[in-house]
């Protein structure tokens, strides 16, 4: 496999709920913010907690009569979502920053990680005014054989200036950045070389996190089922690789120990992080560390 000049940073999580509405409200009861609702013509709707440069997408089916069917060289993201939200919630897809998605693209074949046609799509974002802009952006698509249940892709901002928005990265929690995605596998070295060629990161093995990929923007962690059950209290049993949640850093844990416990979110402490694990939170752990 060939490697990226550049190592690419989080860009956004895909997390599929049953309810968008409802997930809304819970990730707010968390103290993010959470923006409004969007349709795509693919019939997929989704909402949006942004941070500085990455963001999480919350997304449910809206009209699945709309969702084209995977193609030769055409990878249907509506089709994919669908097809993990029938396993159950939680995160399904890790996206990555690219700066030149069609070349992207061309990498990934030429690594032997995807033969798919880049995919173009725009729609109209609202402003907390109230006013529309243009968004726009190019997904290049690549495929892990060693983790066919976990989506993988990278996003190139074509008007990053209409999408990110400093009054959206505002959260109650002070939650500051996406600082860290966990996927579980029972032997983390099968997902190096992919992950290496899709990341441009240098992976290394941990004590803690069995194998980690140190990203300009966050940080992959690749946890054996053992870790995870001790560092995210999960327990799901699931032989086939899968994301188990992510992480944001916040400036104090003890005013987040107190929102869940008013709030009455199950959640536990591993070392100087609180959790609140996927049992509680529709699929996906969400961590709270300090940064």
């Amino acid at each position: 496999m060939t490697m990226p000049s550049e190592s690419r940073g989080l860009d956004h999580l895909v997390i599929g709920v049953a309810d968008l509405d409802a997930a809304g409200a819970f990730y707010e009861r968390l103290g993010f913010r959470v923006g409004a609702r969007n349709r795509h013509p693919w019939g997929t709707e989704n909402r949006v907690v942004q941070f500085p440069g990455a963001f999480l997408e919350l997304i449910t089916i809206g009209d699945g009569t709309l969702i084209p069917p995977h193609a030769p060289r055409h990878f249907s993201f509506g089709a994919f979502v669908r097809g993990a939200l029938t396993r159950g919630e939680g995160m399904s897809m890790l996206v990555l920053e690219s700066r030149d998605a069609a070349g992207d693209a061309n990498g990934f074949r030429t690594a032997g990680i995807g033969d798919f046609e880049p995919f173009f799509f725009e729609r109209q974002a609202r402003r907390p005014d109230g006013s529309e802009v243009r968004v726009a952006f190019s997904l290049a698509f690549a495929e892990n054989q060693a983790a066919s249940k976990c989506g993988f892709f990278v996003c190139q901002q074509h008007e990053p200036q209409n999408f990110w928005n400093p009054a959206f990265q505002q959260h109650e929690n002070g939650a500051s950045g996406l600082s860290a995605v966990f996927m579980v596998a029972e032997e983390p070295a099968a997902q190096v070389n992919f992950l290496d060629s899709f990341s441009g990161a240098e992976s290394f093995a941990t004590p803690e996190a069995s194998l980690r990929l140190p990203l300009p923007r966050g940080r992959l962690d690749v946890l054996t089922p053992e870790a995870a059950a001790d560092m995210l209290d999960d327990d799901s049993g699931r032989k086939q690789p899968y994301f188990a949640g992510f992480a944001v850093t916040v400036p104090n844990l003890e005013s987040i120990r107190a929102r869940l416990v008013e709030g009455d979110i199950a959640h536990g402490q591993d070392g100087a992080r609180l959790v609140v694990p996927a049992s509680t939170a529709l699929g996906c752990a969400i961590v709270f560390e300090l940064g």
